[in-house]
């Protein structure tokens, strides 16, 4: 049925120099094999990366000291979150009791996955995006949280623009939010906050001169009606956003070389300022009431579903999981970096940290509470109330309030920068890895990134700007969210295979993944995040904004912006499945992430080197590997080259030796030509039952040692023997896989 001709002639590039080709880079094709009756048809055989300059081949920048990276991840992990959310949530569900689900789910949950982000971008070197080479139908994840982390910064930077405007007003005498003797108060105006002082002679709600600072004097709240009634931006608050996005990007324009030695100062000064908070708090009156209320311990509320949910919905949102920024800041990692380590004690630090921050937040709220004779329950919040109104009236009674303030607003401040860096990072290295052209102007990038976030945050300073806020905060960060990680472990644990995950951490690590860090990727992971996206749909409540009731359209809007990033998983993984030619089992091979992906490029001595000879072999699950014995007695390559397989294709850590995925008996063996390409145009070509193997190209530089061919073997009468060489691209093959080949 088959003929032995082509219907193009290849490139005339095919014995090009190896010296050349090495200059070059690797070329990348994708060589997508049919099954017919008495042979195979190749077709579609595409460049997927085109020939890169010697300036462009370069490698991958890296975290300059190892504590660089550390501060970056614990300085995105620790945010805000942490000092307005889980002091409050401890209080609210029963105290120290509330440490026992959300210990638990850190422990069964949290850890693993942020452990399993750290070593999937550190062993592909990719962004949130490039990843997903692993699993190309599931590369729609790596998108999605892209354009999760990009919605975030349309209203997290204004958080720190609030800060910021705190700040600048903190630099006086007396801080304008002490008294009600401005011109943005209200006559419901009240300096005293007291049981009988809720209301007023004529039955009106009073208010503090801190919540009219931050809604009239801040927000100019009282000056929009709604959603429908933005007003324009305020130029007070604009201006702070302008600052905050400069600092953004002169802190990201060259890539971790300069965000590595922001963080110093962002990740480290929290730390010194709750400490120095902690010391002052703890000698008001009333702090030890409060730090009381914040520790008791009320088992009974164990039993209620509430508090395990509120600790499941916690450990998603606290370590920053989903967004794309681990995947990103890990892919700048050393190979060999210890990635289990990090993940320790980057989880335990974020944990600590949340743990402690109650302690300095109660202990101002026990203060308040006495000063105003007030149960603890009327003036513990969460959310920026906590920080913008009651934080802010507690520091205006101590003395030297305004230093206090500054102090308390520099926190602030450098908790949000880290975070929003990260969130930024991932953007950028997401879609610079995934276009070079992005990748080669990485700081014009970088600009139009910040820029288009600032462009849209716009609408969040405005008068009613809270109201977007609130509306972006509900939607763009909830649901989707916890999604995209689901989607995520599922593509690594079912999708690629925890096996073969645990090979690629034995590869960086030299040791392989203990059973419970499988069990938890393939089964505990897995349905803890679905039973938390269950509970968050089932258990939605409409946004509002203190009186303020959303309206139906803002609602839809809302749920139209979670689904934009949502759909991306499916609306791509269509796209893969209609845009790949062949049956339709085929075609989810490939896309499944069951192609072999080859890479024949000279790196560095300590890669895994080539075993030589096909003796001793011996069966393990569904491969065939070499034995101990003979992996013992063969001599190692002095320049070997790297062997990396995806989807069932599997290597064997040490000996860098393939294991064949088994295959189904009695296909009739076939040559494949897998030629040398080296421009973007496609070649079909079809092949007869057997091919003569192109001549081999020219030696490599004078005095190196040539490659040996990389040996697949399988026994048995019904299995195959697959050859792939990296100095003959004429090679045989029998391997009936979509073929992903690197050279």
């Amino acid at each position: 049925m088959s003929e032995g001709r082509c219907s193009v002639a290849l490139m005339s590039s095919t014995a090009a120099p190896a010296k050349e080709a090495n200059a070059t880079g690797p070329k990348a094709m994708e060589l997508v094999l049919v099954k017919e009756q008495n042979g195979v048809q190749l077709t579609n055989s595409t460049l997927l990366n085109p020939p890169q300059s010697p300036t462009e081949a370069q490698d991958r920048e890296t975290w300059s000291k190892k504590a660089d990276f550390l501060l970056s991840v614990i300085g995105f992990a620790v945010d805000l979150a942490n000092v307005w959310r889980f002091p409050y949530l401890c209080y609210k569900n029963g105290g120290g009791a509330f440490l026992v689900p959300y210990l638990f789910f850190m422990v069964v949950a949290g850890v693993p996955l942020f452990y399993m982000e750290l070593a999937l971008g550190q062993f592909n070197r990719e962004g949130a995006a490039g990843v997903w080479k692993i699993c190309p139908i599931l590369r729609g994840v790596g998108y999605a949280v892209i354009l999760i982390s990009l919605y975030i910064g349309f209203f997290y930077n204004v958080i720190i623009a609030w800060a910021l405007h705190y700040l600048f007003s903190s630099f006086t005498a007396e801080l304008p939010w002490t008294h009600c003797n401005h011109t943005w108060n209200s006559p419901r105006c009240s300096d005293a906050r007291a049981p009988n002082a809720s209301a007023g002679t004529n039955g009106t709600l009073r208010t503090t001169p801190a919540a009219e600072y931050f809604e009239r004097g801040v927000l100019h709240l009282h000056e929009s009606h709604g959603l429908d009634d933005l007003g324009p931006p305020r130029w007070q608050l604009t201006s702070c956003l302008v600052l905050v996005i400069a600092l953004l990007y002169f802190s990201l324009w060259k890539g971790v070389k300069t965000s590595g030695k922001v963080v110093w100062i962002t990740a480290t000064m929290p730390y010194v300022v709750l400490f120095a908070l902690l010391l002052r708090g703890i000698t008001l009156p009333g702090a030890v009431d409060g730090i009381r209320a914040y520790l008791s311990v009320d088992f009974h509320r164990l039993c209620e579903a509430s508090v395990w949910i509120d600790a499941a919905i916690q450990i998603c949102f606290s370590l920053g999981v989903g967004l794309g920024v681990l995947i990103a800041f890990s892919s700048y990692n050393k190979f060999t970096n210890n990635c289990y380590r990090d993940a320790i004690i980057t989880t335990s630090v974020n944990s600590l940290t949340s743990f402690s921050s109650g302690f300095v937040v109660f202990s101002f709220l026990g203060y308040m509470a006495q000063k105003h004779s007030v149960p603890i329950g009327d003036v513990a919040k969460d959310g920026p109330g906590l920080i913008f109104i009651i934080y802010p009236e507690a520091l205006a009674t101590l003395p030297l309030s305004s230093v206090w303030a500054v102090v308390f607003f520099v926190m602030l401040l450098t908790l949000g920068i880290d975070s929003a860096m990260g969130g930024m990072e991932s953007v950028i290295t997401g879609l610079a890895d995934e276009f070079q052209l992005l990748h080669r102007h990485r700081e014009l990038f970088t600009l139009l990134v910040v820029l288009a976030t600032f462009l849209l945050s716009l609408f969040c300073v405005t008068n009613g700007g809270i109201y977007v806020f609130t509306l972006l905060d509900h939607f763009a960060a909830g649901t989707s969210i916890l999604f995209g990680v689901l989607m995520e472990v599922i593509g690594v644990a079912w999708f690629y295979g925890v096996w073969q995950f645990s090979d690629d951490i034995k590869q960086m690590t030299g040791r392989r993944p203990s059973l419970y860090w499988r069990l938890c990727w393939k089964f505990v992971s897995p349905c803890f995040l679905l039973f938390v996206v269950v509970v968050s749909i089932a258990t939605f409540r409409p946004p509002h904004y203190g009186a303020y009731v959303f309206p139906e359209w803002a609602n839809a809007l809302g749920w139209a912006i979670a689904a934009s990033s949502m759909s991306v998983v499916p609306i791509y993984a269509a796209y893969k499945l209609c845009s790949l030619p062949g049956s339709s089992r085929e075609v989810r091979a490939c896309a499944g992430g069951t192609s072999l992906l080859v890479s024949a490029n000279p790196v560095s001595s300590a890669a895994p080197p080539l075993a030589r000879g096909v003796g001793g072999w011996r069966r393990r699950k569904s491969c065939w590997l070499p034995s101990a014995k003979t992996r013992a007695r063969r001599a190692p390559h002095p320049r070997p080259s790297a062997l990396r397989l995806a989807g069932h294709a599997r290597v064997f850590p040490r000996t860098g030796v393939p294991a064949v995925p088994r295959e189904p008996p009695r296909r009739p063996r076939v040559s494949v030509l897998v030629p040398q390409v080296e421009s973007t145009e496609l070649c079909s070509v079809r092949f007869s039952r057997r091919l003569p193997s192109t001549p081999a190209g020219p030696p490599g530089p004078p005095g190196a040692r040539a490659a040996p061919p990389v040996r697949m073997w399988r026994r048995n009468n019904d299995n195959y023997r697959s050859q792939f060489s990296a100095e003959n691209p004429g090679s045989r093959s029998s391997f009936l896989h979509p073929l992903l080949c690197s050279y």
